[in-house]
């Protein structure tokens, strides 16, 4: 563990705090589990920079609290239970304008005098709010078995096979039996981390990417690393390189609508990369979950690959409702056997309420119109952010083909923390690149939300925090 500040020239207790500090952090993130021996005294002194007596005394304060113990001729030994997880511990120290829990939780828990043009889903004014009431009072009137009682492992079967027939249209032919219901798109993910990988495997993201894909991941104690993703997909011979140097289990990615960018995966892109990760026995895992925002379905690697050694998985908050928990996982049929009891094991049943209640409002007639107009509607809010941010100097790193969001570059030789932090004290949530940046390089980058950026107080609050900033 790497000691985050230099603590030569402090005083003694400071010296002694800051060392009782580093190892309760290293037992924290359960880098020291109970048992585990603690460096030597003459050690651990040199690490730090410190004096072995100003070691000495930090250990047995430690032993004092309980917190570690003493073998006579052997040395310090972790005592204390194993603490619970701590993502806040395990992940880098970040501002908490860039630090994804942080934006996630403010995110989440805004009143609603408070604008999120950084966060990641519709308002709710731009939800189907009349067809999921429609569609509520009739659940009411289903067998009492839809409304009471446990779903089948693989979930609803009719909403299987509707979803094996909408993933034809996008040239993946996958049967029903091949589909698992999950409670969401990160849930699935949740499920093929702990299906795939052990902890101290690597993993490969994109950078910039999904940035709860940093947690989810260090939560399962993963090794990150990124590759640069370009207008067409990832950095290839950078991808290629990563695969000889780090030796991946996993690659998770977006293949249509790419989050936080908006690009788009090209063909060739596509198969270069298969073939890459074929030849590296590397699992690929695409998030699809932006896939009813296209206007012309991008290539899918799924598709391409007939799910062999890509696992496709989506779900249903971005276009339906986020409240209502509902994705899925398409995945090689061995794997769904094995996918099936691990699901088992970590929530019993399937959420058959909420598998219900997504079938029916995708097939009461009113989806496709529903979606239709939400394309028309975000295209829309794109130009018109677009215009308003160009004054600003703020300019999309590309125009997207689809979706919501804008990766957007600011003036030269301002940090988007800076900007996200003035424009807080306004009440205004921002998405710094740097939150989706594993090697903190996009610094420049703002993410925006298009159907969320319609207050004129956001551009007010951007022209002040760029002034100030400049």
């Amino acid at each position: 563990m790497d000691i985050p500040v230099d603590i030569t020239g402090q005083s003694a207790s400071t010296r002694i705090s800051a060392v009782m500090q580093a190892i309760s952090q290293r037992i924290a993130v359960r880098s020291l589990t109970p048992g585990a021996r603690l460096p030597s005294v003459r050690a651990f002194a040199k690490t730090m920079g410190v004096s072995t007596s100003t070691v000495v005394e930090a250990y047995e304060r430690l032993a004092a609290e309980g917190a570690i113990r003493s073998r006579p001729g052997s040395g310090f030994y972790v005592a204390a239970p194993l603490a619970p997880l701590s993502l806040a511990e395990l992940s880098p120290k970040l501002d908490r304008e860039i630090d994804p829990l942080w934006i996630s939780r403010q995110s989440l828990d805004a009143d609603d005098d408070i604008l999120k043009p950084g966060c990641g889903w519709l308002p709710p004014a731009w939800m189907p709010e009349e067809a999921i009431r429609r569609a509520l009072r009739s659940l009411s009137r289903a067998p009492q078995s839809a409304l009471t009682d446990y779903g089948v492992p693989l979930g609803l079967p009719p909403l299987r096979q509707l979803l094996a027939r909408r993933m034809s249209e996008h040239g993946i032919v996958v049967s029903p039996d091949q589909i698992m219901l999950a409670d969401s798109g990160t849930q699935a993910i949740d499920l093929l981390c702990r299906f795939l990988i052990e902890p101290g495997d690597t993993v490969l993201i994109d950078d910039p990417c999904y940035f709860n894909f940093h947690a989810l991941l260090r939560a399962h104690r993963a090794k990150i690393v990124s590759v640069p993703y370009r207008p067409d997909g990832p950095d290839i011979d950078l991808f290629a390189q990563a695969l000889t140097t780090h030796r991946p289990r996993l690659y998770i990615t977006n293949s249509a609508v790419h989050n936080p960018t908006g690009a788009t995966l090209s063909p060739v892109i596509a198969h270069r990369l298969l073939t890459l990760a074929d030849q590296a026995g590397v699992t690929i895992i695409e998030d699809d979950i932006f896939a009813d925002f296209e206007q012309t379905p991008a290539p899918r690697l799924a598709a391409f690959d007939g799910l062999n050694k890509v696992i496709h998985i989506g779900s249903f908050s971005k276009t339906l409702s986020a409240s209502v928990r509902c994705g899925f996982i398409a995945a090689r049929p061995d794997w769904i056997e094995g996918l099936t009891d691990l699901k088992i094991a970590t929530s019993f049943g399937a959420g058959r309420l909420a598998s219900e209640l997504v079938l029916a409002l995708l097939t009461d007639g009113s989806y496709r119109k529903h979606v239709d107009g939400l394309r028309a509607r975000l295209a829309e809010a794109r130009a018109e952010t677009t215009a308003r941010l160009k004054p600003l100097g703020i300019v999309p790193w590309l125009q997207p083909q689809a979706g919501m969001f804008l990766w957007c570059t600011v003036p030269d030789g301002i940090d988007t923390a800076d900007v996200a932090r003035a424009c807080l004290r306004d009440n205004i949530v921002l998405a710094p690149g740097n939150a989706f940046s594993l090697s903190q390089t996009a610094h420049r980058f703002l993410r925006f939300n298009v159907a969320q950026s319609s207050d004129p107080r956001l551009y007010r609050s951007l022209a002040t925090a760029l002034r100030q900033k400049a």
